[in-house]
């Protein structure tokens, strides 16, 4: 489980509840992105957005 002094990334894609103010509580988001296509399986659907994200996420930390 992430640590909130390492920094969470989190990534919200169409048809996921937004989670972002539950994930603040416990961890400190460094990172958030919404997109506007893919979904559940978004590393199949659009992996070039995945891993753009990524990229941009590990570069924060």
């Amino acid at each position: 489980m992430p640590s909130a002094t390492t920094g969470s990334g989190l990534a919200v894609f169409p048809g996921d509840s937004t989670v972002r103010r539950l994930v603040e509580r416990e961890f400190g988001v460094v990172h958030y992105s919404e997109f506007d296509r893919g979904g559940h399986f978004a590393a199949l659907e659009v992996p070039e957005l995945v891993a753009g994200d990524l990229r941009d996420f590990f570069g924060k930390v």
